[in-house]
């Protein structure tokens, strides 16, 4: 199906968390091999991603760097929030599982909070909702157990829960993310696309799988500077769309998506 412009208003989204990288940013997991990051240009790049947020209406909470955590920036892999609950995950990698406590904190204090109990696996990061369903990826952070628990949350709470194996790849949303409304894009290589055969998709050409990781928000899209060809592609849905360096992120095989927790 083709895609075709979407404002999406139920997935309208008010305030965002993010959290400071630290100097430590560079030493958190990666397959990039890229190279390690500039930390001050990882920093700056940080700041005019929140600085976007702020320009599209959204109410910005910003933690302090969490010492001895190197990937925490990443705070979508810590939950997963919808208006009725936020879960709280376990991340797959060891390392991270001490990243979750100070989210809870701050997501307690504005709605119901479920967990993510052993044996269960979750990152953030696996999790798509698109209109009223959420595409959970079982993936090499997200395991059965995790995938299941999430499910049946959200259930409860009137929203349906879809499993789909990523495959080669870190997150199900390294390769495919919202437009808005049923609209998709997807990195060329992604091997799950008939798992979303009632959607509308944009397929990236070869080598802008990263460009994948669009960011959707309140009708603007996010995509990431340096990819002309996907750009042109997103921008085919009439949107607006902004470019964002994400450069140093990418080293640590950050996107967009995976600097906030938005809702």
């Amino acid at each position: 199906m083709k895609a075709s412009p979407s404002s999406d208003p139920a997935s309208t989204f008010t305030r965002a968390i993010v959290r400071t990288p630290g100097p430590d940013a560079g030493s958190g997991l990666t397959t990039a091999k890229l190279g390690r990051p500039d930390i001050r240009l990882l920093q700056a790049q940080h700041t005019a991603y929140i600085e976007i947020l702020r320009t599209l209406g959204l109410e910005v909470t910003v933690l302090p760097p969490l010492p001895g955590f190197p990937d925490a920036y990443f705070v979508e892999d810590a939950a997963v929030v919808t208006p009725a609950i936020a879960v709280i995950t376990r991340p797959g990698a060891p390392s991270r599982r001490g990243e979750i406590e100070s989210i809870e904190m701050v997501l307690a204090q504005l709605l119901p909070v479920a967990r993510i109990e052993p044996p269960g696996t979750l990152d953030g990061g696996d999790v798509l909702r698109v209109e009223n369903r959420f595409y959970i990826g079982r993936s090499v952070r997200t395991n059965d157990s995790g995938a299941r628990q999430l499910g049946r949350i959200l259930d409860k709470h009137g929203y349906e829960g879809r499993v789909v194996p990523v495959g080669p790849g870190l997150h199900l949303k390294s390769s495919v993310n919202t437009l808005g409304g049923r609209n998709l894009v997807f990195a060329a290589g992604a091997p799950f696309r008939d798992a979303f055969a009632d959607c509308r998709s944009i397929v990236l050409g070869p080598g802008d799988d990263y460009a994948a990781n669009t960011l959707w928000i309140n009708g603007t899209l996010l995509v990431p500077f340096g990819f002309p060809e996907a750009r042109g592609e997103i921008g085919r849905l009439s949107l607006p769309v902004i470019e964002v360096a994400m450069s140093e992120m990418r080293k640590m095989d950050g996107g967009l998506t995976c600097l906030s927790l938005r809702f």
